[in-house]
């Protein structure tokens, strides 16, 4: 017989530890490819509805799978990818266009061509050095341009990966999902209620993304037309789409701009500028999101900044669906500890 109560506590203490031991190595296997297993896994809930849609026209799990992963490809990863690295490398060109003007002393002559202003100049001298700063903020970028067209090739094989694994995720949901209620020591109704939250949090967070970082463009392009800078409309679309990229930001569209102000002598409006992109458009993330998630997750503000915050500084960008997601199951684990399961829908 050979069951629970048959075992020594010493083959007990053995099979927990090495049980322990092969998913912390299950864990180390994956984590090179966790950015993509995360997305894949994000991607494929969000697109669920329109695999389901599929297989009933197509009535072929492979052919409805392929199909999503290429609607999915030609909705997210062409724009975002051409978009992004279009952008950073025009950012380190402006970077240097403005180092090479604060380098040359335009900058200076700017100042001293109004009177009021010449003491300005003195003071930057003397609290900062402005070329030094341009110069380093450049590099950053300049080198953070090649990084990304170094790494072009990495980009492409963890975009492959990431829908390769997706076409999986999405025509195997079903054999996932059991395989993980027959490993699973929780009920029915207990998995039931973790799915489901699980879906939430995704759901909530992907949403609660793209709705701040649909506010902060319409902020930064209301800006830039109430500054008379170029092309409002297509700025601030461009910043909103950076908005969703935590690496990015809206940040490298507003901060140039602020610079090329600067230097033209429009003072004013690059003070204004930098202030409204610092404070409003900046904050407003940090603001806005965690109060979207936290309302649909029903979590406190705090939690719900934590854990979105929290995730990005430890799974990167990964960690904005992450960082959710620990917080979530968390929660769901612990209620079943303190409250029976009740019956929901299966997933």
């Amino acid at each position: 017989m050979n069951d629970w109560g048959s075992r020594s506590h010493l083959q007990l203490l053995v099979l927990i530890v090495a049980t322990a031991l092969g998913i912390y190595l299950c864990y180390r296997l994956a984590l090179p490819f966790l950015p993509a297993l995360v997305w894949a896994l994000t991607l494929a809930i969000l697109f669920t509805p329109l695999h389901r849609w599929l297989e009933a026209k197509l009535k072929r799990a492979n052919l409805a799978a392929a199909v999503a992963v290429l609607v999915v490809g030609l909705i997210v990863a062409v724009p975002a990818t051409f978009l992004g690295q279009r952008l950073i490398l025009e950012s380190a060109k402006g970077a240097d266009i403005i180092k090479t003007k604060v380098e040359s002393g335009e900058w200076r002559r700017v100042i001293e061509a109004q009177p009021r202003l010449a003491p300005l100049a003195d003071w930057i001298e003397r609290q900062v050095d402005l070329p030094g700063t341009v110069r380093s903020v450049a590099t950053w970028l300049t080198n953070t341009a090649g990084a990304i067209v170094k790494g072009s090739l990495v980009q492409v094989i963890g975009f492959c990966l990431t829908f390769y694994l997706l076409f999986y995720f999405l025509r195997d949901r079903r054999l996932a999902l059991l395989s993980l209620r027959s490993l699973s020591p929780l009920s029915e109704a207990e998995m039931n209620r973790l799915f489901l939250r699980v879906e939430d949090t995704v759901f909530a967070t992907v949403y609660g993304t793209l709705a701040v970082s649909a506010i902060q463009g319409l902020l930064g392009g209301l800006m830039f037309w109430g500054l008379g800078l170029p092309a409002p409309l297509l700025w601030g679309m461009v910043m909103a789409v950076l908005a969703v990229v935590p690496v990015l930001g809206a940040f490298i569209v507003w901060v140039p701009a602020a610079g090329f102000l600067a230097l033209e002598g429009s003072w004013g409006k690059a003070l204004i500028l930098t202030l409204w992109g610092g404070v409003i458009v900046g904050g407003i993330d940090n603001l806005l999101l965690p109060i979207l998630v936290g309302n649909r997750l029903k979590l406190h503000t705090i939690l719900a900044f934590l854990s979105v915050v929290g995730g990005l500084m430890v799974f990167g960008t990964s960690g904005l669906i992450l960082g959710p997601l620990a917080l979530t199951i968390t929660s769901v684990l612990l209620e079943i500890w303190r409250q029976p399961a009740v019956d929901l829908p299966t997933v």
